[in-house]
This record gives structure tokens, C-alpha cells and sequence, in this order.
């Protein structure tokens, strides 16, 4: 027997009142407790509990170390409680664009919450710029070019600006067979678009829209409906693409995909919650059937 477990039988006979309930506790026989507790004695040279036939008294050199022993089997349980837990404990902020976190990022939230019980995660949902320190943030999903170049990225997949529209409204108004073609249609746009739409070739087009929106659903709830032509993330019209309630236009004339990045503070000195949700979620972010090829289709000639 090691003498950890030489302190932890002492400190057992100690608190149970006896040898035999320090026996049971411990799941030993109760000579192999005696044993332990006379080695411990002889190696240190001194007493450390008076034994009778009835009961059982610690010396003054036995309670000095019962206190002292009691406090280094507590420590040591601690420690390794703590590390059992990996530091997957306390509060860990995560931030990404409104319709990607809906229906990707939260997906992953909820997954790595039921492996790890005793976290807790905020999610701020945002359409606008975050920026983690200033808004006390750990892992941030962005979409585009990154605006702070101090910023650890991973990219994990890419995506495009996509043109779609009905089959109802591409039944009444026709398919456009070029981006110039585009001034002679409705066009529905969010507010944050600009007035002008670049596309392959460094082709600019200068768009009137018809509506514009605040809101990603009401904008897809409009085309669904016939309204016009709009261009969104090819992420958020893939479900509509895919069941027919959208058309993807002038595929080729689509500009370099937008690269989909994971972005933290910093990788060296991660915090083991921080580092666990980034890990888990460079492994699960690539597959996403939403991320397209990362070269576009050469546009053809004008």
C-alpha cells in the first residue's frame, strides 16, 4: 500500500471511530486496516492512536496529522473533480449572423450542451458587426472578409451571393439571360444592400428595388410569393432551392464565394471551455451541406 492510501485508511479509522467501519468505508479487511495503520506508525516513530478494547483516541501527534491529512485527501479530490470536468465549467458568449446561427450555430450549441451539462452558453444572434472584446465575447461566426486583422480565424466553408426568384414570377416576367437585364425587373433587397450589385468579371450593375426589407424571412416570404427577383446567401434559399419554391439565376455571372470563418481572440492561451467549443465546432462547421465550391463558374464573355 502506497502511503496516500496509508493516510486515507488513518484518516478513515479516525472519523469512523474504529477499525472495522474504516474497513467497511474503505471496502478492506480489517487486518489489512491494521496493518496499515502500525506501518504508518513505525515509519514515523511515534503513536498516532491509542487503541483499546473498547475504543479507539488519537494522540496529540495523531490529530496534528488527521488535520493536516484531511485537508490534502480534500485537496486531492478537488483536483481531480476539476479535472474530470476538463474546466468545462461557467459561462462561454458565442455570436453569429441571425439566419446562420438559427439554423446552424444553435444546432451545435444544443449538441455540445448535452455533452457537457454543467456549462452555460449565451448567443447573441446579429446581424451587425460584434466585436468580442468590447462586447466581452469568446468564439464569433463571420461571414465575409474579416474587419480586425488582430482576430484568430479558421475558415471553415464558404458561400455566395445568389440571384433567385419564383416560378410564378419567372413565368410572368421571364428569366434574365444577363445581370443588365435586371434594371428591368422588381427587385427586393434587404436594407443593408447597396444600390449597386457586382458580379463576375467586375460587372456592376446599378439596381432601383422595389422593396427593401429588414429581415431575412419577410425578404424570402416576398420572392416565395412572386415578387420579384432578389439576391441572398446562398446558405439561406438553399431549403427553397432545393424544394422548388426558388430558382437560382445567372449561376455563372455569381462574384468569388464570401469565406465562412470561425473567429476567436486568441488559439495559445484558450480557456478549456473556450477551447473545447472551438474544437468541436471546426470539427462539425465543414460539413455543413450549406458551403458551396470555392471557385465559381468563369463568367462567359459580354
Amino acid at each position: 500500500m502506497d502511503r496516500f492510501e496509508e493516510l486515507q485508511v488513518f484518516v478513515a479509522v479516525i472519523q469512523q471511530g474504529s477499525l472495522a467501519g474504516a474497513a467497511r468505508l474503505l471496502q478492506r479487511s480489517p487486518p489489512v486496516i491494521t496493518r496499515t495503520l502500525s506501518a504508518l506508525e513505525s515509519r514515523l516513530g511515534t503513536t498516532l492512536i491509542e487503541r483499546t478494547t473498547r475504543q479507539l483516541a488519537p494522540t496529540e501527534a495523531g490529530w496534528r496529522l488527521f488535520e493536516q491529512a484531511r485537508q490534502l485527501l480534500s485537496d486531492y479530490h478537488s483536483a481531480l473533480d476539476s479535472a474530470h470536468h476538463s474546466g468545462l465549467q461557467g459561462l462561454l458568449r458565442i455570436t453569429a449572423p441571425v439566419p446562420f446561427g438559427r439554423l446552424h450555430i444553435m444546432p451545435l450549441v444544443n449538441a455540445f450542451l448535452q455533452q457537457h451539462p454543467e456549462m452555460q452558453i449565451e448567443v447573441v444572434l446579429s446581424d451587425s458587426y460584434q466585436d468580442l472584446i468590447e462586447n466581452g465575447l469568446d468564439i464569433a461566426l463571420r461571414i465575409g472578409e474579416l474587419q480586425d486583422s488582430s482576430m484568430v480565424a479558421r475558415k471553415v466553408g464558404s458561400v455566395r451571393s445568389t440571384l433567385v426568384a419564383s416560378p410564378d414570377y419567372l413565368q410572368r416576367a421571364g428569366a434574365p439571360s444577363h445581370p443588365s437585364e435586371l434594371t428591368q425587373h422588381a427587385v427586393i433587397t434587404s436594407l443593408r444592400h447597396t444600390r449597386e450589385w457586382r458580379f463576375a468579371q467586375d460587372l456592376r450593375v446599378r439596381i432601383l428595388p422595389r422593396l427593401r426589407v429588414n429581415d431575412i424571412e419577410s425578404q424570402l416570404e416576398t420572392l416565395r410569393g412572386g415578387q420579384g427577383i432578389g439576391r441572398l446567401l446562398s446558405y439561406q434559399v438553399l431549403g427553397d432551392l432545393r424544394e422548388g419554391r426558388l430558382i437560382h439565376l445567372l449561376p455563372e455571372w455569381e462574384p468569388a464565394p464570401l469565406p465562412v470563418q470561425l473567429v476567436t481572440q486568441r488559439v495559445k492561451n484558450m480557456t478549456p471551455k473556450v477551447r473545447q467549443f472551438w474544437e468541436f465546432a471546426l470539427e462539425q462547421l465543414p460539413s455543413l451541406p450549406c458551403f458551396v465550391a470555392e471557385k465559381p463558374k468563369a463568367a462567359p464573355d459580354s
